[in-house]
């Protein structure tokens, strides 16, 4: 079982997303906006192996906590899910870190099998 934490303001998309994942056996720690999702990473960074991210959020956008997270804990790898794709493929590249793009909308069979394909990898194979 995989520690994912999700990094959404939406908060039916954050439900969702957390009751998807949690049926697909992870353990899933979710945060209602970038700030949140930082000092969730900050508390307990050592345990999380996937951050999943929106990438425009108030407090701190999912581009800046990529960059802090990755800084801080870099075995954890990264998955952006986002409306704004080709804004998302620009910034990605300014991370430092390999990250993958999900767009919404996406249907959570995609979004499970982004995540189990992302998990396998190992860190030096992230990018897509």
């Amino acid at each position: 079982m995989s520690h994912i934490l999700i990094a959404e303001d939406d908060e039916s998309m954050r439900q969702f997303l957390t009751m998807a994942l949690e049926k697909a056996g992870h353990y899933v720690t979710s945060c209602a906006d970038g700030l949140a999702a930082f000092y969730a990473v900050e508390a307990i960074g050592e345990t999380i192996d996937l951050l999943l991210a929106d990438i425009v959020m108030p407090g701190m956008d999912g581009i800046e906590l990529s960059q802090k997270t990755a800084k801080m804990h870099p075995h954890i790898k990264i998955l952006f899910i986002t409306g704004f794709s080709a804004v998302a493929m620009d910034k990605t590249a300014d991370t430092g870190s390999p990250a993958r793009v999900l767009s919404k909308p996406f249907h959570l069979n995609d979004l499970v099998a982004q995540v189990t394909e992302l998990l396998e990898k190992p860190p030096e194979s992230q990018a897509t």
